[in-house]
Protein backbone atom coordinates (compact mmCIF):
# COMPACT_ATOMS: atom_id res chain seq x y z
CA UNK A 1 0.00 0.00 0.00
CA UNK A 2 1.07 3.26 -0.73
CA UNK A 3 0.19 6.70 0.89
CA UNK A 4 -1.90 8.21 -2.04
CA UNK A 5 -2.39 12.18 -2.64
CA UNK A 6 -5.47 13.37 -4.59
CA UNK A 7 -3.59 14.19 -7.39
CA UNK A 8 -2.29 10.26 -7.57
CA UNK A 9 -5.73 8.73 -7.90
CA UNK A 10 -5.05 7.50 -11.42
CA UNK A 11 -1.93 5.86 -10.26
CA UNK A 12 -3.83 3.78 -7.68
CA UNK A 13 -3.03 -0.06 -8.18
CA UNK A 14 -5.43 -1.35 -5.54
CA UNK A 15 -8.69 0.21 -5.31
CA UNK A 16 -12.24 -0.44 -3.30
CA UNK A 17 -15.29 0.96 -4.27
CA UNK A 18 -18.51 1.02 -1.96
CA UNK A 19 -21.78 1.51 -3.22
CA UNK A 20 -24.98 2.13 -1.41
CA UNK A 21 -28.65 0.70 -1.58
CA UNK A 22 -30.63 3.40 -3.06
CA UNK A 23 -28.02 4.02 -5.94
CA UNK A 24 -28.33 0.82 -7.81
CA UNK A 25 -31.63 -0.29 -6.84
CA UNK A 26 -35.32 0.54 -7.52
CA UNK A 27 -35.77 3.11 -10.18
CA UNK A 28 -31.88 3.60 -9.91
CA UNK A 29 -30.93 -0.05 -10.92
CA UNK A 30 -30.01 1.73 -14.25
CA UNK A 31 -26.67 2.89 -12.22
CA UNK A 32 -25.64 0.05 -12.59
CA UNK A 33 -23.91 -0.04 -16.06
CA UNK A 34 -22.47 3.09 -15.48
CA UNK A 35 -20.73 2.27 -12.36
CA UNK A 36 -19.13 -1.13 -13.79
CA UNK A 37 -18.20 1.51 -17.21
CA UNK A 38 -15.80 3.66 -14.42
CA UNK A 39 -15.05 0.51 -13.13
CA UNK A 40 -14.11 -1.57 -16.07
CA UNK A 41 -11.85 1.98 -17.55
CA UNK A 42 -9.89 1.51 -13.78
CA UNK A 43 -9.42 -2.36 -14.22
CA UNK A 44 -8.24 -1.89 -18.06
CA UNK A 45 -5.28 0.60 -16.92
CA UNK A 46 -4.13 -2.05 -14.53
CA UNK A 47 -5.53 -1.42 -11.11
CA UNK A 48 -6.98 -3.50 -8.83
CA UNK A 49 -10.99 -3.35 -8.35
CA UNK A 50 -12.96 -4.29 -5.16
CA UNK A 51 -16.47 -3.56 -4.91
CA UNK A 52 -18.45 -3.27 -1.96
CA UNK A 53 -22.03 -3.20 -2.80
CA UNK A 54 -25.01 -3.12 -0.84
CA UNK A 55 -28.47 -3.52 -2.34
CA UNK A 56 -29.18 -6.96 -1.55
CA UNK A 57 -32.59 -6.64 0.71
CA UNK A 58 -33.83 -3.57 -1.58
CA UNK A 59 -33.15 -5.72 -4.79
CA UNK A 60 -35.02 -8.49 -3.33
CA UNK A 61 -38.36 -6.48 -1.41
CA UNK A 62 -40.28 -6.31 -4.61
CA UNK A 63 -39.32 -9.87 -5.52
CA UNK A 64 -41.15 -10.55 -1.78
CA UNK A 65 -44.19 -8.02 -2.64
CA UNK A 66 -42.75 -5.82 0.10
CA UNK A 67 -43.07 -1.93 -0.27
CA UNK A 68 -40.39 -0.83 2.67
CA UNK A 69 -37.45 -2.55 3.97
CA UNK A 70 -38.48 -5.17 6.38
CA UNK A 71 -37.54 -4.71 10.30
CA UNK A 72 -37.78 -8.03 11.43
CA UNK A 73 -34.67 -9.88 11.00
CA UNK A 74 -35.68 -13.16 8.97
CA UNK A 75 -37.40 -10.94 6.26
CA UNK A 76 -34.34 -8.82 5.75
CA UNK A 77 -32.54 -12.38 5.83
CA UNK A 78 -35.08 -13.97 3.59
CA UNK A 79 -34.87 -10.71 1.25
CA UNK A 80 -31.28 -10.65 1.05
CA UNK A 81 -31.04 -14.40 -0.17
CA UNK A 82 -33.81 -13.77 -3.07
CA UNK A 83 -31.72 -10.27 -3.66
CA UNK A 84 -28.08 -11.34 -3.62
CA UNK A 85 -28.59 -13.82 -6.37
CA UNK A 86 -30.00 -10.74 -8.45
CA UNK A 87 -27.85 -8.54 -7.71
CA UNK A 88 -24.79 -10.36 -8.50
CA UNK A 89 -26.47 -11.08 -12.11
CA UNK A 90 -27.22 -8.01 -13.16
CA UNK A 91 -22.82 -7.01 -12.13
CA UNK A 92 -22.07 -9.99 -13.86
CA UNK A 93 -24.43 -9.34 -16.96
CA UNK A 94 -22.88 -5.30 -17.21
CA UNK A 95 -19.54 -6.77 -16.58
CA UNK A 96 -19.59 -9.07 -19.49
CA UNK A 97 -19.17 -6.21 -21.78
CA UNK A 98 -15.64 -6.00 -20.53
CA UNK A 99 -14.97 -9.80 -20.61
CA UNK A 100 -14.41 -9.15 -16.73
CA UNK A 101 -15.59 -11.69 -14.43
CA UNK A 102 -16.82 -11.18 -10.95
CA UNK A 103 -16.28 -12.98 -7.68
CA UNK A 104 -19.17 -12.73 -4.55
CA UNK A 105 -17.47 -12.43 -1.11
CA UNK A 106 -19.87 -12.67 1.36
CA UNK A 107 -18.48 -11.61 5.29
CA UNK A 108 -19.91 -11.65 8.59
CA UNK A 109 -18.70 -9.35 11.35
CA UNK A 110 -17.42 -12.41 12.66
CA UNK A 111 -15.27 -13.45 9.64
CA UNK A 112 -13.17 -9.99 10.31
CA UNK A 113 -12.80 -10.68 13.65
CA UNK A 114 -11.98 -14.14 14.12
CA UNK A 115 -8.08 -14.58 12.97
CA UNK A 116 -8.37 -17.33 10.71
CA UNK A 117 -11.50 -16.27 8.94
CA UNK A 118 -9.65 -13.14 8.36
CA UNK A 119 -6.60 -14.58 7.37
CA UNK A 120 -8.88 -16.52 4.67
CA UNK A 121 -10.85 -13.89 3.52
CA UNK A 122 -7.39 -11.98 2.71
CA UNK A 123 -5.37 -14.70 0.84
CA UNK A 124 -8.99 -15.51 -0.93
CA UNK A 125 -9.15 -11.59 -2.25
CA UNK A 126 -5.72 -11.36 -2.80
CA UNK A 127 -6.13 -14.78 -5.23
CA UNK A 128 -9.06 -13.53 -6.98
CA UNK A 129 -6.89 -10.19 -7.77
CA UNK A 130 -4.15 -11.87 -8.83
CA UNK A 131 -6.28 -13.50 -11.38
CA UNK A 132 -7.88 -10.35 -12.28
CA UNK A 133 -11.37 -11.16 -11.28
CA UNK A 134 -13.28 -8.39 -9.49
CA UNK A 135 -14.75 -9.24 -6.37
CA UNK A 136 -18.01 -8.44 -5.41
CA UNK A 137 -18.61 -7.96 -1.18
CA UNK A 138 -21.11 -7.57 0.51
CA UNK A 139 -22.25 -8.58 4.22
CA UNK A 140 -23.47 -11.94 4.02
CA UNK A 141 -27.39 -11.30 5.70
CA UNK A 142 -28.33 -14.38 5.27
CA UNK A 143 -26.52 -15.60 8.64
CA UNK A 144 -25.67 -12.29 9.88
CA UNK A 145 -27.45 -11.44 13.15
CA UNK A 146 -28.38 -7.78 14.94
CA UNK A 147 -25.70 -8.70 17.73
CA UNK A 148 -22.75 -9.24 15.06
CA UNK A 149 -23.49 -7.02 11.88
CA UNK A 150 -21.15 -4.08 10.49
CA UNK A 151 -24.21 -2.15 10.80
CA UNK A 152 -23.27 -0.62 7.17
CA UNK A 153 -21.23 -1.19 4.57
CA UNK A 154 -19.10 1.83 4.73
CA UNK A 155 -17.73 0.37 7.98
CA UNK A 156 -17.68 -3.34 6.04
CA UNK A 157 -16.02 -1.26 3.11
CA UNK A 158 -13.48 0.51 5.02
CA UNK A 159 -12.38 -2.55 6.66
CA UNK A 160 -11.86 -4.72 3.65
CA UNK A 161 -9.89 -1.75 2.48
CA UNK A 162 -7.44 -2.08 5.46
CA UNK A 163 -7.49 -6.10 5.10
CA UNK A 164 -6.26 -6.03 1.66
CA UNK A 165 -4.27 -2.66 1.79
CA UNK A 166 -5.71 -0.71 -0.69
CA UNK A 167 -4.07 2.75 -1.54
CA UNK A 168 -7.75 4.36 -2.17
CA UNK A 169 -11.32 3.72 -1.15
CA UNK A 170 -14.15 5.71 -2.76
CA UNK A 171 -17.27 5.60 -0.73
CA UNK A 172 -20.46 6.22 -3.07
CA UNK A 173 -23.88 6.98 -2.32
CA UNK A 174 -26.69 10.10 -3.53
CA UNK A 175 -24.88 12.92 -2.59
CA UNK A 176 -21.50 14.49 -4.46
CA UNK A 177 -19.96 15.04 -1.01
CA UNK A 178 -19.95 15.56 2.52
CA UNK A 179 -21.10 18.97 3.49
CA UNK A 180 -21.10 21.05 6.79
CA UNK A 181 -25.01 20.13 7.83
CA UNK A 182 -27.73 17.41 6.01
CA UNK A 183 -27.40 19.69 2.15
CA UNK A 184 -31.03 19.57 2.02
CA UNK A 185 -30.45 21.94 4.92
CA UNK A 186 -30.08 25.76 4.57
CA UNK A 187 -26.20 27.13 5.02
CA UNK A 188 -25.01 23.87 4.24
CA UNK A 189 -21.28 23.92 2.68
CA UNK A 190 -19.83 20.85 0.67
CA UNK A 191 -16.08 19.59 2.54
CA UNK A 192 -13.59 19.19 -0.26
CA UNK A 193 -10.83 18.09 2.10
CA UNK A 194 -10.19 16.26 5.86
CA UNK A 195 -6.48 16.29 6.96
CA UNK A 196 -5.42 13.49 8.86
CA UNK A 197 -6.60 13.32 12.46
CA UNK A 198 -9.28 16.31 11.56
CA UNK A 199 -12.12 15.66 13.71
CA UNK A 200 -14.35 17.79 11.88
CA UNK A 201 -15.78 20.08 14.50
CA UNK A 202 -18.85 21.69 14.22
CA UNK A 203 -19.80 19.23 11.70
CA UNK A 204 -23.66 18.06 12.01
CA UNK A 205 -24.31 14.74 10.54
CA UNK A 206 -27.90 13.18 9.24
CA UNK A 207 -28.57 9.91 8.56
CA UNK A 208 -30.09 8.00 5.42
CA UNK A 209 -33.07 9.41 3.95
CA UNK A 210 -33.28 7.02 1.12
CA UNK A 211 -35.46 4.28 3.01
CA UNK A 212 -34.04 1.16 1.64
CA UNK A 213 -30.01 2.24 3.11
CA UNK A 214 -28.74 2.15 6.42
CA UNK A 215 -25.82 4.15 6.15
CA UNK A 216 -25.61 8.32 6.43
CA UNK A 217 -23.19 10.70 6.40
CA UNK A 218 -22.12 10.07 10.10
CA UNK A 219 -21.40 6.46 8.46
CA UNK A 220 -19.32 7.44 5.83
CA UNK A 221 -17.14 9.77 8.03
CA UNK A 222 -16.78 6.68 10.23
CA UNK A 223 -15.56 4.49 7.69
CA UNK A 224 -13.40 7.09 6.18
CA UNK A 225 -11.42 7.56 9.55
CA UNK A 226 -11.43 3.75 10.11
CA UNK A 227 -9.32 3.88 6.33
CA UNK A 228 -7.36 6.74 6.69
CA UNK A 229 -6.19 6.23 10.01
CA UNK A 230 -4.92 2.72 8.15
CA UNK A 231 -3.12 4.23 5.15
CA UNK A 232 -5.50 4.20 2.87
CA UNK A 233 -6.85 7.27 0.77
CA UNK A 234 -10.77 8.12 1.14
CA UNK A 235 -12.68 9.79 -1.21
CA UNK A 236 -16.79 10.18 -0.90
CA UNK A 237 -18.85 11.16 -3.61
CA UNK A 238 -21.88 10.22 -5.56
CA UNK A 239 -22.08 7.32 -7.33
CA UNK A 240 -23.25 9.49 -10.59
CA UNK A 241 -19.96 11.14 -10.32
CA UNK A 242 -17.72 7.82 -9.93
CA UNK A 243 -16.48 7.73 -13.63
CA UNK A 244 -14.50 11.64 -12.35
CA UNK A 245 -13.88 10.14 -9.35
CA UNK A 246 -11.74 7.33 -10.44
CA UNK A 247 -10.40 9.76 -12.83
CA UNK A 248 -8.72 12.08 -10.33
CA UNK A 249 -11.36 15.10 -11.13
CA UNK A 250 -11.65 17.65 -8.14
CA UNK A 251 -14.95 16.04 -7.07
CA UNK A 252 -16.52 14.83 -3.88
CA UNK A 253 -14.85 15.10 -0.16
CA UNK A 254 -10.64 13.94 0.58
CA UNK A 255 -9.93 12.57 3.37
CA UNK A 256 -5.76 12.51 3.84
CA UNK A 257 -4.77 9.03 4.44
CA UNK A 258 -2.32 9.29 7.39
CA UNK A 259 1.49 9.05 6.53
CA UNK A 260 4.20 5.97 6.99
CA UNK A 261 4.07 4.47 3.71
CA UNK A 262 5.98 5.90 0.79
CA UNK A 263 4.10 7.90 -1.49
CA UNK A 264 3.58 6.84 -5.55
CA UNK A 265 6.10 8.18 -7.75
CA UNK A 266 4.50 10.30 -10.29
CA UNK A 267 4.44 8.44 -13.62
CA UNK A 268 4.21 5.02 -11.61
CA UNK A 269 2.29 2.57 -13.30
CA UNK A 270 -0.64 1.07 -11.62
CA UNK A 271 0.47 -2.28 -11.61
CA UNK A 272 3.77 -1.87 -10.24
CA UNK A 273 2.70 -2.19 -6.15
CA UNK A 274 0.47 -4.90 -6.73
CA UNK A 275 3.34 -7.31 -5.46
CA UNK A 276 1.86 -7.33 -1.67
CA UNK A 277 3.13 -8.35 1.68
CA UNK A 278 0.89 -11.41 3.73
CA UNK A 279 2.70 -14.41 2.13
CA UNK A 280 1.76 -16.45 -0.61
CA UNK A 281 -1.42 -17.04 -2.28
CA UNK A 282 -3.14 -20.13 -2.28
Amino acid sequence: MSVLARNEIASAARIVVKVGSSSISGENAGQIAPLVDALATAHGRGAEIVLVSSGAIATGMPYLQLDERPTDLATQQAAASVGQNLLIFRYQDSLDRYDIVAGQVLLTAGDLENPSHRSNAHRAMDRLLGLRILPIVNENDTVATHEIRFGDNDRLAALVATLIKADLLVLLSDVDALYTRPPHLPGAEPISHVGAGDRLPGVEFGASRSGVGTGGAGTKVSAARIAADAGTAVLVTSTALVAEALRGDLVGTWFEPSAGAPTLRPGSPARQTTQRSGGPVA
